[in-house]
C-alpha cells in the first residue's frame, strides 16, 4: 500500500462523517432534555446507538488490504477482529474486539472482566447480553488503559461493584492529565484514532471517571463467591503498569490475564512502552510472574486475541517469559557494573535460544535502555552538555553551514551504502536543520527510513517500530512534495 495515500486515508475524509455523528448526538441530547422522564435506561440506549455509529466509522477508516480477522498484536490487526461472542467454558464467554470483554455467568448474577474500547461497547454489550441478561454484580478491571475500561459506565448497574488494583486511581489520574500530550503519540501507533481536533469530544466517550469500590494491593488478593463460583482478584504489577490486576477462578483453573502478558502469549513483554508512560518495574514483574506460575493455570484468557489452553504449555511459556525478563535485567545490570555504555549493551544483549520470544510488542534492546534509565536516571555521566537545556540539535544548523551541504550529504550517502541507515539519519538531521526543504537530504532520509522499515518487517516485526517508521516516511514524502524543485 502507498504510505502517503494510506496516511491521507487515516487523517482525511472524516470531518463530514463526524458532523453526521455529532448531529445524532445533538438530537439525542435535545430529546433527553425535553423529556425529563425518559429515564436512565433510555438515555443509555441513545448513547449506545451513537457509540455504535462512531465505532463503525472508526473501523472503516483503514483500508486493510486483506481479509480475515487479526491474530497478531498490532493495532490494525486488532481492529479487524469481528465483534462476536466466543465460549471458553460453560460459564465463561468473551466478546472479541480491539479489547475483549469477558463475562463469567453464575446463578446469582454475572462478573465482567474488562470492558473494551468505548467505541465498541455497544456491540460487545449487546452480544454478551444475548448470552445472559442477569444483573452485573462485579466489574473487574485489569488496568486503567482506555481499551480495557472504556465500556465500564455502560456495563455498570445499580449495585455493581467495581474492583481494581490499588494504584488504579493514580494511574487513571495521570493518564487523564496527560491525555492531550499522549494522544498524538498513541495515534501514531493506533492509526484508526481520529486526529485530536477531529475526535468526537462528548462526555460519553471521554477517558476516565471510573471509581473503584474495592481495590487490591500488590501481590494480595480480594476473594468473593457468587453463585457457587469462587473468584480471586490479584494485584500483579508489571508489564502493563503499576495497576495491573488479574482474575483467577481456582475451581476451573482459569486465569483472566488482561494485558499482563501483552496482546500475545507468549511474547517478550513491553516492560517499558515506546509510546511513553510511567516507569514499569522489571523485578516487580518477575515477582508477579512467580505468583501466577504457582497457580498452575490450565486456561489463560487475555483481554486481546484468543485464549491459550493446556497447563503444561502455559507453565512452560510463563517460565520462559519470566526467565527472559530476568536474563535481560541481569545482563543490563552486569554491563552497567562493568562500565559499558547503554548503547553497547543495547547492541550486545540478546536472548539465548532457549529463551527466545517474539518481540513484536516489546523489544529486548528497548528494555535494556529502559532498565538502564530506571536504575541510573537521566544523567549518564557521558557529557557535560547533558546537564543543561541546550540539545545538540541547537548547533546542527551552524554545523551544517561549516561542513557544507555537499560534504554532509556525501557522508550520509556513504553510510547508507555501507548499510548504516541510522548514521545516515544523524547526518540528515544536521543537513535539514540548515535547509529544511533540501530534496537530496529528504531523499536520503526516505531511503534510510525505508531500509529500517524493511529490516523491521523482515526481522522482529515490532509493531510500534513499524508504525513509527511508516509515519516518518509519510511525513518525509509530504515534505518532499512541498519542497521546491532542484
Amino acid at each position: 500500500m502507498d504510505i502517503q495515500a494510506n496516511h491521507f486515508r487515516q487523517t482525511g475524509g472524516i470531518g463530514k462523517l463526524l458532523l453526521i455523528v455529532m448531529a445524532i448526538v445533538a438530537v439525542a441530547l435535545v430529546w433527553l432534555v425535553m423529556d425529563e422522564d425518559a429515564g436512565k435506561g433510555l438515555k443509555k440506549q441513545a448513547e449506545l446507538k451513537t457509540l455504535e455509529v462512531i465505532g463503525d466509522a472508526a473501523t472503516k477508516r483503514l483500508d486493510f488490504g486483506d481479509d480475515g480477522e487479526g491474530t497478531h498484536g498490532s493495532a490494525v490487526d486488532l481492529i479487524k477482529r469481528p465483534i462476536e461472542v466466543r465460549e471458553v467454558a460453560d460459564n465463561v464467554y468473551y466478546a472479541t474486539g480491539v479489547g475483549n470483554t469477558i463475562m463469567i455467568t453464575t446463578q446469582e448474577g454475572n462478573v465482567i472482566f474488562d470492558t473494551g474500547l468505548v467505541i465498541q461497547v455497544a456491540k460487545q454489550l449487546q452480544a454478551l447480553k444475548e448470552v445472559s441478561d442477569a444483573p452485573v454484580r462485579y466489574i473487574v478491571l485489569s488496568h486503567s488503559h482506555a481499551d480495557h475500561i472504556g465500556g465500564t459506565r455502560f456495563w455498570q448497574e445499580e449495585g455493581t461493584q467495581i474492583v481494581t488494583h490499588g494504584d488504579f486511581p493514580e494511574e487513571q489520574r495521570y493518564l487523564s492529565e496527560l491525555e492531550p500530550y499522549q494522544y498524538g503519540r498513541n495515534r501514531t501507533l493506533f492509526p484508526w484514532m481520529p486526529a485530536w481536533e477531529e475526535r468526537p469530544d462528548i462526555a460519553m466517550m471521554r477517558y476516565g471517571g471510573v471509581e473503584p469500590d474495592i481495590t487490591v494491593p500488590d501481590w494480595e488478593s480480594y476473594s468473593f463467591t457468587l453463585g457457587g463460583v469462587e473468584f480471586q482478584v490479584i494485584g500483579t504489577p508489571g508489564a502493563e503498569g503499576a495497576d495491573n490486576a488479574v482474575l483467577w477462578l481456582p475451581q476451573q483453573k482459569i486465569l483472566f490475564s488482561g494485558d499482563f502478558f501483552g496482546p500475545q502469549f507468549p511474547q517478550f513483554p513491553n516492560v517499558f512502552t515506546m509510546r511513553g508512560e510511567k516507569i514499569r518495574k522489571p523485578m516487580e514483574y518477575v515477582k508477579s510472574l512467580d505468583l501466577l506460575i504457582a497457580l498452575q493455570p490450565e486456561i489463560v484468557v487475555p483481554s486481546h486475541l484468543n485464549p491459550t489452553v493446556g497447563a503444561q504449555q502455559i507453565n512452560a511459556d510463563m517460565l520462559r517469559i519470566r526467565d527472559a525478563v530476568r536474563y535481560v535485567h541481569d545482563a543490563t545490570v552486569a554491563g552497567m557494573n562493568a562500565g559499558k555504555s547503554v548503547y553497547q549493551l543495547m547492541q550486545d544483549i540478546h536472548l539465548p535460544p532457549h529463551l527466545d520470544l517474539v518481540q513484536n510488542h516489546g523489544k529486548v534492546d528497548w528494555a535494556v535502555r529502559s532498565i538502564w534509565d530506571y536504575y541510573a536516571g537521566w544523567f549518564r555521566f557521558d557529557s557535560t552538555t547533558e546537564l543543561y537545556p541546550v540539545p545538540a540539535s541547537d548547533v546542527y544548523a551552524d554545523l551544517a553551514v561549516v561542513a557544507g551541504s555537499e560534504a554532509l550529504l556525501s557522508l550520509g550517502t556513504n553510510y547508507l551504502t555501507q548499510g548504516e541507515p541510522v548514521k545516515t539519519l544523524h547526518i540528515v538531521e544536521v543537513a535539514l536543520a540548515a535547509e529544511p526543504g533540501n530534496k537530496v537530504a529528504l531523499g536520503l532520509r526516505q531511503q534510510a527510513l525505508q531500509a529500517l522499515l524493511q529490516a523491521a518487517q523482515e526481522g522482529l516485526g515490532n509493531d510500534y517500530e513499524i508504525y513509527w517508521l511508516q509515519g516518518r516516511l509519510a511525513e518525509t514524502e509530504l515534505r518532499m512534495s512541498a519542497a521546491p524543485a532542484l
